[in-house]
């Protein structure tokens, strides 16, 4: 029912890549309409005017009464399956204009009561929506295949809608009866609520006590302020953001704790109740992903610890520690290295690198750079971070924050890889299999920001900014595929005592955070005390089973960027299929057609292989050199 949205890994806050560490607290942010329009996104694609958009919100009650009296019917002839099934895909693509509408709007400022009170209306409407087309689904299934086969003859539009079935087929014994679905529909906000009180406890009630900055000034730590301040070159610094973060959070462990625990109970709910063997099949099912890849993914991690270890080890030399600490993970190794690009510096910079993926790719991109996809500035009550917003219809939508750094020119190529993506698909197929899962929408994503990546390091004459980007690739896999490794680990470890029937204390979820830490890091590396309970502030736990795809899309991104380097047309060829392919079928099977099996552990193998190669040149600089700190 909603709009693909993608948030970037690259800037949650949680997911730190090296930075400067420079952080002003008194910088003022410009207002929004100090910025010209070519910097806005035109919303105006999607709606001319709020007016127009309540007269849309409103046509949607008579849709949903007249959906509902499909009820019942579905097996009695192919033509009424297919007007229901034509009239759920309207309610759809309405529903998913009103709420990016609605969203785009109240990102752009988050105070504007008005456009708070329309997203929380969308949000209703979407609940109510699902609803009211629970019995669809259900009665499909009962239809027997050789009925249904008939249909698909009778009815020759009915093809839009072939894997549709499949995915039906498949999901069968877990689908229920029409009354039952419905009820859980309706609980969805009532099940959302461990997740809703995260949300406002991390994000509205917690503040952070003050620190001393480099100019030893006293400034209010905030988690957009962490991100600098933990890659301070000031140990110090590093280390009082460290701790105050932490034992701000410990003061609410067994709140947090709480809300884990009830998120997780709600899930195991929703899986027994659908007759699924765990959670992690039932989160995996929509795409058709055995357990066994979430486990050799795991599997295959562990097994490659050692170069992970050896680059602590390294980090701690090059930065000249007695000991290296949980606070200095995020410390660049090369620090005088301001790499700054103005806005249309970063366009050209992400247009030469994606130059792999052919004419036909950089014209669309040319086209998003210049029609109104892209909002890029901060203004005052913008939503923070980057994220891609995909419009059926219409054309993507992509937020940023930008503020010239090599980051924001990553953040760019990121952002427009998802919102390719998006166009791709929903210009090749029809609105039935054009929202692609995400477990494809990284790959899309992170394929751009290797490719970024490999150009500049194809490109950098200067032996200095070489290493600098070197440590951020370094730091991008480390954090990526470690990092993501050990939170699915996490969640598999938390899913499995809660199903056992163990109970999830802030003792136990600290413990097995500790020793997740002490395994993927090393013995180099110090895990301090505050840094167990560094789990109460990961929004993604919230949604179940997630980040492994974050580990996934890295690595089949890494791979499939050395194929468009080394194959250059065919490889390309496929490549452009598996984005027009959308969500026509799994995933698994999609990237398999674009050239790489994601069943295996060697796209993982290979980007820890890419990691070894890159800490080898690294290594070979010796800490000695001048070209570190």
């Amino acid at each position: 029912m909603e709009p693909i949205l993608i948030i970037s890994l690259s800037i949650l806050l949680l997911f730190t890549v090296l930075g400067t560490g420079n952080v002003s607290a008194n910088n003022s942010i410009p207002d929004r309409d100090q910025f010209s329009q070519e910097f806005q996104w035109k919303l105006s694609n999607i709606y001319t005017s709020d007016d127009e958009w309540q007269r849309d919100f409103n046509t949607m009650q008579d849709k949903l009464f007249k959906i509902e009296q499909y009820q019942g019917k579905l097996g009695q002839s192919a033509s009424v399956l297919m007007q229901c099934l034509k009239l759920q895909d309207e309610i759809s693509m309405l529903s998913e204009k009103l709420s990016a509408y609605a969203q785009l709007q109240h990102d752009v400022n988050i105070a504007n009561s008005h456009y708070q009170d329309m997203v929380g209306k969308t949000g209703t409407l979407g609940t109510q929506a699902n609803a009211a087309m629970a019995f669809i689904d259900p009665e499909i299934i009962k239809i027997p295949d050789k009925k249904l086969t008939v249909f698909c003859q009778e009815q020759p539009d009915l093809k839009d809608y072939s894997f549709y079935f499949t995915q039906l087929s498949y999901q069968k014994q877990h689908v229920l009866p029409v009354a039952e679905e419905k009820l859980l529909s309706n609980a969805d906000d009532a099940l959302q609520t461990p997740a809703t009180v995260f949300d406002m406890l991390t994000n509205a009630d917690i503040s952070f006590p003050d620190i001393t900055n480099e100019q030893g000034q006293k400034v209010q730590l905030s988690e957009e302020r962490y991100r600098g301040y933990i890659a301070s070159s000031d140990q110090n610094v590093r280390k009082q953001a460290f701790q105050a973060l932490y034992s701000t959070y410990n003061h609410y462990r067994n709140t947090l704790a709480a809300t884990l625990t009830g998120n997780v109970k709600a899930n195991i709910f929703l899986a027994k109740a659908h007759k699924y063997d765990s959670s992690l099949q039932a989160a995996l099912a929509s795409d058709n992903v055995p357990v066994k890849v979430y486990d050799n993914l795991i599997e295959t991690v562990n097994d490659n610890l050692e170069p992970l270890h050896r680059y602590i080890a390294l980090k701690k030399k090059i930065l000249g520690l007695s000991s290296i600490h949980m606070y200095d993970l995020y410390t660049p190794l090369v620090s005088d290295r301001q790499l700054s690009y103005n806005y249309e510096q970063g366009i050209q910079l992400v247009q030469s690198a994606l130059m792999p993926l052919g004419s036909e790719y950089g014209a669309i991109l040319k086209q998003g750079f210049s029609s109104g996809w892209i909002d890029v500035y901060e203004n005052k009550g913008k939503q923070t971070g980057a994220y891609s917003l995909g419009v059926y219809g219409v054309h993507p939508y992509v937020l940023l924050n930008y503020h010239d750094s090599y980051d924001d020119v990553s953040t760019i190529a990121h952002e427009m890889g998802h919102a390719l993506h998006s166009y791709y698909s929903e210009s090749s197929q029809p609105y039935t299999t054009s929202q692609y899962s995400t477990f494809c929408a990284e790959t899309a994503s992170t394929t751009n920001e290797v490719l970024l990546m490999d150009y500049m390091l194809n490109t950098t004459v200067d032996k200095t900014t070489r290493l600098y980007l070197i440590n951020q690739q370094l730091e991008a896999i480390r954090s990526t595929i470690y990092r993501q490794a050990m939170f699915a680990e996490f969640e598999k470890m938390i899913f499995d005592k809660a199903e056992k029937g163990d109970t999830l204390t802030a003792d136990t979820l600290d413990a097995l955070w500790h020793n997740l830490n002490v395994k993927y890091y090393g013995p180099v590396l110090t895990v301090d005390k505050e840094s167990d309970g560094e789990w109460a502030r990961i929004p993604h736990f919230y949604t179940p089973f997630y980040v492994y795809q974050y580990v996934t899309g890295y690595s089949a991104a890494t791979f499939l960027a050395e194929k468009l380097h080394t194959e250059g047309k065919p490889a390309q060829a496929r490549y452009l299929a598996f984005l027009k392919s959308g969500g026509s079928e799994y995933p698994l099977i999609l990237l398999k057609r674009a050239g790489i099996d994601m069943s295996s552990p060697a796209p993982i193998v290979f980007t820890i292989q890419k990691f070894s190669r890159l800490l080898d040149e690294l290594e070979g600089a010796g800490p000695e050199s001048e070209k570190f700190p």
